[in-house]
Order: structure tokens, then C-alpha cells, then sequence
């Protein structure tokens, strides 16, 4: 079912009649969570991206060059505080796709000691107990009970961070459902579909797709882009400005297992609309992208009325590719933390992380990010009273 606005707004009904994508005629995109969260998007005709999540978290992307060779800057703007990210830019398809670059390489004998196993499995307490976030997944998610090597270590930072940002966007939404059921669990949000669980089996494949992301980024600190160090500049170079022909990570045979990272919106195989959250777990099933730019995934595990564990769904591969940068992004942040914890709470003391700034993954964040924003807040949420008067005037088909 949909419903459109006077303005020409059109918005998708899921299932169960709520409202799950919303399309403004300026071309904005609303995301509707099943959990209440949601995310904007706005394509700008000087090619910025803007997503946000309400309440001025998001970012903003912008592209540059360094060398002559297509980058972009993402600048995230989150608490009250802003940050940047770096994207080396590649052509597939006739379209542009970006790849993380880190901002910090690490030490060969720290990789490898990250890599392999420590020499005992390591208990660690990670200090979640009271934490509201961890309370309400308590039915989904549980940290393993012992870590014999660092990628199940990495695997649970990974999966923690996306279920603390999700439980912020209901947070932050309103939306959130922490009465407890009869069993004394959160009550996520309603509906009758219960939650998978992670299993320890699925949480061993990520291990492996981390394991995978480690080797190849002591591969990459061994071997430097020569053009890493080359000057930035906003101007395009002459003749071809479109980067390298290449295929997007997310479509690597060698990497299967995506962790959603942000609100997506999908179909169920009976073409009703449903949604993937933060800390679902996805398997790619194609290596090619269909017409329409979707590439196939089963949904490993999902949480309560998300789209069904076990189902196939279409994903388009622009989401696919922001949730292998945004994973990356968290290993190599996750890196840097377990570096921290050397010698602490368990964990064994190895070689030092000795790292070092990656001239091709610096990048200064957009001091305009907060402010642009707060009007794309502004702009979805007129869009969505729109609909709701729409709806409640009987404009629907």
C-alpha cells in the first residue's frame, strides 16, 4: 500500500501499515526502522550526500581529489561532536563507489599478533551490565563467555557499537519499548515475531570475515599507495575524472558476511516492504547487482519484525558497500582499542601497535555538518506530517 502527498510525496506502507520509505519530490529519502529508528538521504545538486538520523546525528559527504584521483570526505556529527572519514573513489557499473581508507596504519608484528591466537582463551568483562542498551537486546545479543583469539574479541566491539547506536536512534526517536514481557525480557518494540539469537556459529564466520580485513589491511600498511602523500585539491583533473574501473569490495568473493550498520529498507519475497537494523547479519548470496543496482542476501539473523531471518531480500549494492566501509571503519577502531586493553582485564601484553598516520586517510570534518543537518531534519520532518494528514484523509492505494 502507499499513500502520496498533494506535494507529490509518495510513501510505502509495510505490512503491518506502517510507514517504511518515504520519497519527497526534492528527492530525500525517509527510512523507515521497524523500531521506530529513522534515516534521511539527500542526493545535492553539487553532488554532496547528506544522511541523518534526527536529532542532528549523521553526516555529510563531499568529494575531493589527491593526486588526481577521486576521494571522499564523510564528516559524522554525533553528541555534539564532529568527525571525518576518508574514501578512495572507483567506477563500476557506469557508477562512483568508495572504499574506507584508515586513518591509521599499524605495526606488522601488531597485525599478526591481532591475527592468530592468544595462548589461552581470555575471560573479559566488558562493563556492559548496566548498560540500557545491553539490557534491551539482552534477547539477541551476549558477549562470548571466554575469547580464545582477537577477531571474536573484534566481532563482539563490532556488533556492541552498532546495537548502542541503534538503541540511541530509538532513543532519540522516541521510540523505544523497554517494558519487560512475562520473562522478565524487553518487549522490542511489539508484533509477534520473537528474535533470532546470534549464535555463537554466525559470530564465528564474522571472526572469520575480521581475520580476512586484518590480513589484507597489513597488506595495504605494507605496501602504500605512492599517491597517499599527494597534494588535495578540489578541482578535477583533465580527461578522465571518473577513477579506475573496479569492483566494490561489498561484491568481493572472498567477503560474504555484512553487518547492518544503518536503517535499510528492503522487500519480502511477497513484495510487502520490510527493514534491516543495526546488528542484523546479512550473507551475500549474488556477486552481481541486477538491474535495478540490488544485489541478493539471506538474512542470517534479524531482530523482532525486521526483514525474517532466513528470508532472501534485495539490498542495493550502495548500502551493501556503507556497511563494509562502516565495518572496516569499526576494525580498525577496534584495533586501536584493543591496543588499549594490552595487558588488561585478561588480555594478554603483545608487540606494541606502533601506529602511524595514513596520509591518504586523513581528512577534517565539514564545520557546516551540524547545521546542515538540522535543516534536512527540518525538510523530513515536514515531509512526514505531510503523509500522516494524507494518510488520515484516506489517501491511500
Amino acid at each position: 500500500m502507499s499513500v502520496e502527498t498533494k506535494s507529490g510525496t509518495r510513501a510505502n506502507l509495510d505490512r503491518n501499515g506502517r510507514v517504511s520509505t518515504i520519497h519527497t519530490k526534492s528527492g530525500m529519502t525517509i527510512n523507515h526502522g521497524a523500531h521506530g529508528e529513522r534515516r534521511f538521504e539527500t542526493r545535492r545538486a553539487d553532488g554532496t550526500r547528506v544522511v541523518g538520523y534526527g536529532r542532528g546525528r549523521g553526516y555529510a559527504e563531499r568529494g575531493y581529489y589527491r593526486g588526481g584521483h577521486p576521494y571522499m570526505r564523510r564528516s559524522y556529527y554525533y553528541g555534539g561532536h564532529s568527525y571525518a572519514y576518508a574514501y578512495r573513489g572507483y567506477n563500476y557499473g557506469g557508477r562512483p563507489y568508495y572504499g574506507y581508507v584508515p586513518a591509521v596504519y599499524y605495526g606488522p608484528a601488531y597485525y599478526g599478533w591481532a591475527y592468530n591466537p592468544w595462548p589461552a582463551p581470555v575471560a573479559y568483562g566488558w562493563g556492559w551490565g548496566g548498560s540500557p542498551w545491553y539490557g534491551y537486546y539482552g534477547g539477541y545479543f551476549a558477549p562470548a563467555p571466554v575469547y580464545p583469539y582477537p577477531a571474536l574479541w573484534l566481532t563482539d566491539y563490532l556488533l556492541a557499537a552498532n546495537l548502542q547506536a541503534a538503541y540511541e536512534a530509538q532513543a532519540a526517536a522516541g521510540a523505544l519499548n523497554v517494558s519487560p514481557t512475562a520473562d522478565g525480557q524487553p518487549a522490542w518494540g511489539g508484533g509477534d515475531e520473537a528474535p533470532t539469537t546470534l549464535t555463537p556459529e554466525l559470530k564465528e564466520k564474522i571472526a572469520q570475515e575480521i581475520k580476512m580485513q586484518i590480513a589484507e589491511e597489513k597488506q595495504a600498511a605494507a605496501h602504500p599507495d605512492p599517491a597517499a602523500s599527494a597534494a588535495v585539491s578540489s578541482t578535477p583533473p583533465s580527461g578522465d575524472q571518473k577513477g579506475a574501473d573496479e569492483t566494490p569490495a561489498a561484491l568481493d568473493p572472498n567477503h560474504r558476511i555484512f553487518v547492518v550498520s544503518q536503517v535499510v529498507s528492503s522487500t519480502n519475497p511477497d513484495s510487502t516492504e520490510c527493514s534491516l537494523s543495526p546488528g542484523d547479519i546479512l550473507s551475500r548470496v549474488d556477486d552481481t547487482p541486477d538491474a535495478d543496482n540490488n544485489v541478493k542476501v539471506l538474512v542470517a539473523s534479524s531482530q523482532k519484525n525486521d526483514c525474517a531471518a532466513g528470508s532472501q531480500v534485495p539490498v542495493s549494492l550502495q548500502d551493501l558497500q556503507d556497511m563494509h566501509n562502516d565495518f572496516r571503519a569499526k576494525i580498525s577502531e577496534g584495533l586501536g582499542k584493543l591496543a588499549e586493553n594490552q595487558g588488561k582485564n585478561g588480555i594478554p601484553k603483545g608487540p606494541p601497535a606502533a601506529s602511524k598516520p595514513n596520509p591518504a586517510g586523513q581528512a577534517q570534518p565539514d564545520l557546516t555538518v551540524a547545521d546542515t543537518l538540522k535543516a534536512q531534519e527540518g525538510e523530513a520532518g515536514q515531509a512526514e506530517k505531510e503523509v500522516q494528514d494524507a494518510a488520515s484523509d484516506g489517501g491511500g492505494d
